[in-house]
């Protein structure tokens, strides 16, 4: 590799400007590559700076540049001082999740939408489990759902079983793009959900929700255990219908701004 500079037109391009990648750029991305793909493994130290400038015959200002690049995608972590150093950071949904509300806050969206995209997420996905769900799988769906029945009278405790239930149905229906995407739409959906609870836990109107939810997970079980696919998705369907209804009912709170601003 050499420092590259931004061409300027060439065939195809009808007078327009081509910008070439900046030489930091370049080496960000075959770093990136490498850490995707797994040839550079989470926690690993990435190798010292002298040899990877000599590997992409760069500088070292190209070099850190390089590293704040993929430090703003929390794929490296720097650490400073005498036993400092690049260490590598594999992919999160976090970090996807919380740059997407970002996103949903600057367009004003509301927490109705997010609630119809939540439905257009884990309703499939509960069709999706109990078309392939192992014996494995219908244990752990079982032994949450005890679990929870073990904490209905106490709202704070319940509420976070029954978020952990909703995320066990996505993360085991097997599809991937679909687990990044809920947790995406889940990191603000789980805030709407405490934000609920703290307005009325304990209330009759919190004790009726939390029993027909319970009742939800419970029926769900069964007809995954069953392989009922579309009545699986038509009853989660249902549940997320009701339970977006309950928690936008008296919420001062309209937008995702209004959430996490």
């Amino acid at each position: 590799m050499t420092e590259s500079t931004e061409s300027t037109t060439g065939p195809g391009t009808l007078g327009r400007r081509v910008r070439v990648p900046k030489m930091a750029e370049l080496v960000a991305a075959q770093l990136r590559r490498k850490i995707v793909r797994g040839e550079l493994a989470g926690g690993a130290a990435l190798p010292a700076e002298t040899t990877l400038m000599e590997e992409f015959s760069v500088s070292r200002p190209t070099l850190r540049e390089a590293f704040r690049v993929l430090e703003s995608e929390a794929l490296i972590s720097i650490r400073r001082g005498a036993r400092g150093g690049a260490r590598v950071q594999v992919p999160q949904g976090e970090v996807a999740a919380r740059y997407a509300g970002l996103v949903l806050e600057y367009r004003g969206t509301t927490l109705q939408d997010l609630y119809q995209a939540r439905n257009l997420i884990e309703a499939p996905c509960a069709g999706l489990l109990a078309q392939r769900a192992t014996d494995d799988d219908l244990d752990r769906l079982r032994t949450a759902v005890r679990e929870a029945e073990l904490l209905i009278d106490d709202p704070p405790a319940f509420i976070r079983a029954h978020m952990q239930f909703h995320a066990l149905v996505v993360d085991m229906s097997g599809n991937e793009t679909m687990r990044v995407l809920n947790g995406m739409v889940r990191h603000i959906i789980d805030q709407a959900n405490w934000s609920h609870v703290d307005l009325d836990a304990g209330s009759p109107e919190n004790i009726v929700a939390n029993r027909e939810g319970f009742r939800a997970h419970v029926r769900l079980v069964e007809l995954v255990a069953a392989r009922q696919s579309e009545a699986a998705e038509e009853l989660w369907r249902a549940h997320l219908e009701a339970a977006g209804e309950y928690l936008l009912n008296n919420q001062s709170m309209t937008t995702v701004l209004d959430l996490l601003g």
